[in-house]
């Protein structure tokens, strides 16, 4: 396929990023990432760190509104950034994707997380990819990179899924993720990054 765009989901600890700058590099394409978070930010007048927050921990005005109360006071208050959420016609969801959707119509791009496979469906030159793999194995890659026992680095793993469930069914209405989500979804337990990444380039490439 003539592909300009490839959207990578990833769980915690399946080793997805790594998989997702290999691509890039190999294709030539830009990576992009917090320059959604960036981008999001500076459209809704507030922090990229605000975004993050609002992002990762449900409900999306509560925890902006408690992020504001807590940041430095040049900050939006929380006061002036509730309008733009709850009153206006473009609340932080249609920010986010009117982002994803500019920065996949510049092509030549790997745009990492943030569910952007979902409000991309159906685009042309698009490949939707989940690099995933067992708890097991992601909780033991958990546990080496942060210095966690097996039962620490098993709550991760299992806080982050939940978290991504929370923010695909806020965000985008999904209450269960399926594998007809994406296009192709690449199994870590064995694979190294550099082997799943040559998967997806010569899918991309096809």
């Amino acid at each position: 396929m003539d592909c300009r765009v490839i959207c990578v989901s990833r769980s915690l600890g399946a080793r997805g990023e790594e998989v997702a700058r290999l691509l890039a590099k190999s294709l030539g394409f830009r990576y992009v990432d917090d320059e959604i978070v960036s981008r999001a930010a500076e459209k809704a007048g507030v922090s990229p760190e605000t975004v993050e927050k609002a992002e990762r921990t449900p409900p999306l005005v509560v925890r902006i509104l408690e992020a504001m109360a807590a940041a430095p006071p040049a900050e939006p208050s929380g006061a002036a950034i509730l309008p733009f959420l709850t009153q206006t016609s473009q609340g932080y969801q249609d920010v986010l994707g009117q982002v994803i959707r500019e920065t996949a119509q510049a092509g030549n791009v790997v745009i990492v997380a943030h569910g952007a496979s979902i409000p991309l469906t159906g685009m042309a030159a698009l490949l939707r990819v989940f690099v995933t793999a067992s708890p097991d194995t992601r909780a033991r890659r958990i546990g080496e990179e942060r210095s966690l026992d097996e039962r620490a680095a098993r709550k991760e793993v299992e806080d982050s899924d939940g978290q991504r469930r929370e923010f695909l069914r806020r965000f985008y209405e999904v209450s269960r993720e399926s594998p007809t989500h994406y296009d192709l979804v690449v199994n870590t337990d064995v694979l190294t990054p550099k082997q799943a990444a040559s998967v997806v380039v010569a899918a991309a490439r096809d």
